[in-house]
């Protein structure tokens, strides 16, 4: 008896010490957490890389991931979220379409226990966001506004030159951060009459493009130049993202900008998009601002990780980002600007693109 009791004490140690084994990273005695992840849209690169970051790192961590892309669609985001809720998620991370959209199916997440990061773009209205992960936006727009700044020569009194303004979509609060930033470098120039909005147009709200949409910024940048630039030339676009600086350019290219003899003008931009940096090098494009998304997925996961644990996650900003509910505990990463002077050393020689790529 004491031989067969002695087996069995051996047995159940043995059991205890696999399923302990099973308890670290991912995994809560064996069984594997689920992270949902809700990106806007796959139509701008940056998403899918973000995407594609997070799930490697969550995956590399032991966590099963859900991963979903709503095209710019908020009622889809909506459903997706919801799914992810019913199907018993343990946390959420959101980029949000429309910050102001997710209020009632974030009660949903609340009820049920999950928490919630904010991934980039802030949510509002909810005391149910726990934390948010995202860049030093205000500083981007610092960024622009400098770089603009300093090509005009605007310190040493140069000008006056025309620009144009062009902002992000009014649904997306991280757009008045960019717009305060670049505003703080460029308003007093435009006040004293060093920079000139020929179209009168110098609010955010004037400025303002729905989703982001190129297509959009386009239709506007062609209204601009046809009713206040027949026989004046555009000297700078200020804008705040790749997709509306491409679709500027395409509005100038196609009244001859970029010729010997009407020159682009300064064209800003972020996201260092693929394409962007092309048309960079192709000296179209002139600026833009890279946000490494392999940083921002790993903050981002950190986080989540720590909340899973049961720890307190590392945040370097707790007074910026109040959602109208709460001040979010946030994690600020830093911005960098990118020309055709520095582009290969800031995003060739860390891999985040590759010479082939920029063919």
């Amino acid at each position: 008896m004491k031989k067969i009791s002695w087996v069995l004490l051996m047995f159940v140690l043995v059991i205890a010490m696999v399923g302990c084994s099973n308890s670290t990273g991912g995994e809560d005695g064996g069984d594997k957490k689920t992270v949902g992840i809700a990106m806007p849209t796959k139509s701008s690169e940056r998403w899918v890389k973000d995407g594609e970051n997070m799930k490697k790192e969550f995956e590399n961590l032991g966590y099963t991931v859900d991963l979903q892309y709503a095209e710019d669609v908020v009622e889809n985001q909506l459903s997706q979220i919801e799914n992810m809720i019913t199907k018993g998620v343990d946390i959420l991370v959101i980029a949000s379409i429309d910050g102001e959209a997710l209020t009632d199916v974030l009660e949903q997440a609340k009820n049920q226990d999950i928490p919630v990061i904010a991934y980039d773009r802030l949510i509002m209205n909810s005391d149910h966001v726990s934390y948010y992960a995202t860049f030093d936006n205000f500083q981007v727009g610092v960024l622009q506004g400098e770089y603009i700044e300093e090509k005009l020569g605007l310190k040493e009194g140069k000008g006056p030159f025309n620009i144009e303004l062009f902002a992000g979509s009014p649904d997306d609060n991280n757009a008045y951060f960019f717009w305060d930033g670049a505003m703080s470098i460029l308003q007093p120039y435009i006040d004293e009459g060093k920079l000139v909005v020929q179209s009168g147009q110098t609010s955010f709200e004037q400025g303002a493009t729905l989703r982001w949409d190129g297509s959009k910024a386009q239709e506007r940048m062609d209204n601009l130049l046809s009713a206040h630039y027949s026989s004046e030339n555009i000297d700078v676009v200020y804008s705040p993202f790749d997709g509306i600086s491409r679709g500027v350019i395409s509005s100038l290219k196609a009244v001859g900008y970029g010729s010997d003899n009407k020159p682009m003008p300064i064209v800003t931009g972020q996201d260092a998009e693929l394409s962007s940096i092309k048309s960079i090098i192709a000296g179209e494009q002139t600026q833009t601002i890279f946000k490494d998304t392999r940083e921002l997925a790993k903050q981002a996961v950190n986080m989540a990780d720590s909340v899973l644990k049961g720890e307190e996650p590392e945040v370097n900003d707790t007074e910026t980002y109040d959602n109208g509910e709460k001040v979010v505990p946030s994690y600020l990463l830093a911005p960098i600007s990118v020309d055709i002077d520095n582009y290969k050393e800031v995003l060739v020689d860390t891999d985040y693109y590759t010479e082939d790529q920029l063919k």
